[in-house]
Formats: C-alpha cells, sequence, structure tokens
C-alpha cells in the first residue's frame, strides 16, 4: 500500500511540474496532450484538442474542488485524460494512461471491451452499449451507430460542453472504487427530440483497476443508462424526424474536445 501511495504522489508531482496541454499553454486536468512524448502522436482532428470550454462548465458546476495532490484529484485527471486519449488519439500505442495489452472496459455488466475496440466504436457506443439490449425500441442503439456518428450526436445536444467529476472516492489504488457525475446543459436536439435547456446529469460508480504506475487495467462502469437519456427525450419529438443527420440537428463550428 505505501508502494502505491508513493505512485499517487509521484504521479500527481509529475503532472504538476510537466508541461501540458497545446503549444504549452497548458491544461490543467489532463496531461499527454503536448511535449517530446507527443510529437508522433496522430491527433483525430490533425492537433491536440483543447478544453477551455468544457473547462469553465466543469469549473462553474462540480460539486467537489478536490486538494493538489490528493488521491481525489489524481484519479480525477487520469479519467479525464483517458477519455481525451480515447476521443482524439488514433492509435492504442499513443495512449499513456492505460495498459495497452491488459485494458478492457465493460458497462452494468455487459460485455468487455479492449483498448483496440473501445477505439473502434468510440467512447459514447461503449458506456451506452448496454443501452442496445431493448432492441430495437433502444432510445441509442450504440450497434448503429459509428464512431464518428455517436460524438456527433453528444456534441450536438451538448454544445457547451459535457463535464465530468469524481464526487468521492472510497478505495485506493490499485482497486479504486469511485462515485462520479457527468453533466451538460441540453442546447440541442436529440434525434428529433427538442432541447430542453435543462443540465442532465448522470450518476454513477467506476471501479477501476491500475497497476504500480497508476496505468489503468480495467474500468467497470455502472450507472442508469435509462435514466440520462431519459433525459434526452423530454422534449417533444418531431413529427417529421427519421433518423439523425448530421449538420441538421447540429452546429458545423462545434470546437473539438469539448466533450469531457
Amino acid at each position: 500500500m505505501a508502494n502505491l501511495a508513493e505512485s499517487v504522489a509521484q504521479v500527481s508531482l509529475k503532472d504538476s511540474s510537466e508541461g501540458h496541454g497545446v503549444e504549452g499553454v497548458g491544461d490543467p486536468y489532463r496531461d499527454h496532450l503536448s511535449g517530446s512524448a507527443e510529437k508522433d502522436t496522430i491527433w483525430r482532428h490533425g492537433n491536440a484538442p483543447r478544453y477551455e470550454q468544457v473547462n469553465a462548465l466543469f469549473e462553474s458546476g462540480r460539486t467537489q474542488v478536490w486538494p493538489t495532490g490528493s488521491l481525489e484529484e489524481t484519479v480525477q485527471n487520469l479519467v479525464k485524460t483517458w477519455e481525451m486519449e480515447l476521443s482524439h488519439k488514433t492509435k492504442v500505442t499513443d495512449f499513456k494512461t492505460i495498459d495497452q495489452e491488459k485494458f478492457c472496459i465493460s458497462v452494468n455488466g455487459g460485455p468487455k471491451f479492449s483498448a483496440t475496440e473501445t477505439l473502434q466504436v468510440g467512447s459514447y457506443n461503449a458506456l451506452l452499449a448496454t443501452s442496445s439490449f431493448q432492441g430495437d425500441n433502444a432510445i441509442y442503439q450504440s450497434s448503429k451507430e459509428t464512431f464518428e456518428s455517436s460524438h456527433d450526436i453528444f456534441r450536438t445536444v451538448f454544445p457547451g460542453g459535457f463535464a465530468w467529476e469524481v464526487q468521492a472516492v472510497y478505495s485506493p489504488p490499485p482497486v479504486v472504487v469511485m462515485k462520479y457525475r457527468h453533466w451538460g446543459v441540453m442546447e440541442g436536439a436529440y434525434k428529433g427530440h427538442a432541447p430542453t435547456g435543462e443540465v442532465v446529469d448522470s450518476v454513477g460508480i467506476v471501479v477501476a483497476k491500475v497497476d504500480e504506475n497508476l496505468k489503468i487495467l480495467e474500468l467497470e462502469v455502472y450507472y442508469d443508462t435509462a435514466a440520462f437519456l431519459g433525459g434526452l427525450t423530454k422534449g417533444p419529438k418531431s413529427e417529421g424526424y427519421t433518423s439523425y443527420q448530421k449538420g441538421v440537428e447540429g452546429c458545423p463550428y462545434l470546437n473539438h474536445g469539448r466533450l469531457q
């Protein structure tokens, strides 16, 4: 336990002292955005993302401000950085937050996705995979969405960003159990449902297994997918809606990187 506590302290010190962010600007919550280790990284949209917009949403709406170097802050930033890598790096070999061979993620006891599989389908399809168990009646069918279409859908819904925070940590490494909150303001339509202008919250539990270097081995996520999607379908649905079409429901000028 002492060695793992040392790892947390060392990672926190390293993250606070090394430059991160784009072109030296820095991001206070995410590492592995720039620097010599990223010189050969292939970014999905050509450049590393910027997070000023979603950081502003996070800072104005978070329920906890964790002390610098605390376990809570460390794991919160680790998950944010992992999400950044998943959404914006195109090769698993460029991921620094995970054990590239051992990593897997599951949601609500559903199927486990490897690092390669998660990168192929995208974070939203992985996190909403169990919603498809309802078949053709599912509000969201991950089997019918691609990486690109899933991100387009939620960028449309949350043009101001989709923030994520750790609300509590219940156990230390190597098995970190945490409570999280994911939220955004529904300012865009969701599959024909009119925007409500309300905050859509999702609260859940993550069980994160990490190694001695705090690289993620496995993520088990538990949350109420029906409640989350229900918040997106409160508005009336357009009678003429058939399927999502990029550019019809959303704004073509959305910034990259503002979902987490």
